[in-house]
């Protein structure tokens, strides 16, 4: 019988990040000026309430994630990433995940991030941590091209709750491969990731919140304190 392919999977903000991407990314523009500080905290508290109360409505999350990025431009919006990628997240970056991720690589594993936070914030955090792959929420643009810019909605299924499980599952299919012939490990921080912990032969409960702490103890499934 045929060897299954290895597959190492990741969950990104608190797991292989000791932070929220999105929220750090939101503050950061805050900073710039680009958005009113108590406002953005406001708005932000209460999809955080709904996130883990397991309600959030990722399509106006969206919206309001992109909400400074849209009225930047492409330009200013694409120098600030720039800006934050060294100021928050390359101090962000620490050794502990690093080594984790080439555990796996040096094990012959395929390595890929699966996130809920948009492709805009992640894509060049997935590339400074050395991993090829990453699915993500991917954003429309109002043309196709270099031209084209974000526009706030939602391409595709985003990659959140069972929708990582789609999107992932579509991703092997791209690939040509079926589920039963790849050997999953999945690291995720989140009961929002539950479906696809359920769905992996190998999930690990990594830095996990107390609801995701409590099923992989009745699960005995192990947990992973990186940080």
């Amino acid at each position: 019988m045929k060897d299954k392919k290895r597959l190492a999977v990741f969950d990104l903000d608190h797991t292989l990040l000791p932070l929220d991407s999105d929220f750090s990314w939101g503050q950061f523009t805050t900073r710039l000026g680009w958005t009113d500080p108590h406002e953005f905290i406001r708005r932000n508290d209460v999809f955080y309430e709904q996130y883990k109360a397991g309600t959030l409505n990722i399509h106006e999350y969206i919206r309001f994630a992109t909400e400074a990025v849209r009225r930047q431009g492409p330009a200013r919006a694409l120098a600030a990433r720039d800006q934050y990628m060294e100021e928050v997240i390359a101090p962000a970056i620490l050794p502990q995940a690093l080594d984790l991720l080439q555990r796996h690589r040096s094990a012959g594993e395929e390595l890929l991030i699966i996130t809920a936070t948009n492709e805009f914030v992640t894509a060049p955090i997935a590339e400074r941590l050395g991993v090829q792959h990453l699915i993500a929420v991917g954003l429309e643009r109002d043309s196709q091209g270099p031209e084209g810019w974000i526009t706030g909605e939602i391409r595709g299924v985003p990659s959140f709750r069972e929708g990582k499980v789609t999107r992932f599952n579509d991703w092997l299919t791209e690939r040509g491969l079926a589920r039963e012939a790849v050997e999953v490990t999945f690291y995720s921080d989140s009961i929002n990731d539950l479906p696809l912990m359920d769905n992996a032969d190998h999930p690990v409960a990594t830095n996990p919140d107390d609801r995701l702490r409590n099923v992989a103890r009745t699960r005995g499934w192990p947990i992973l304190e990186l940080f």
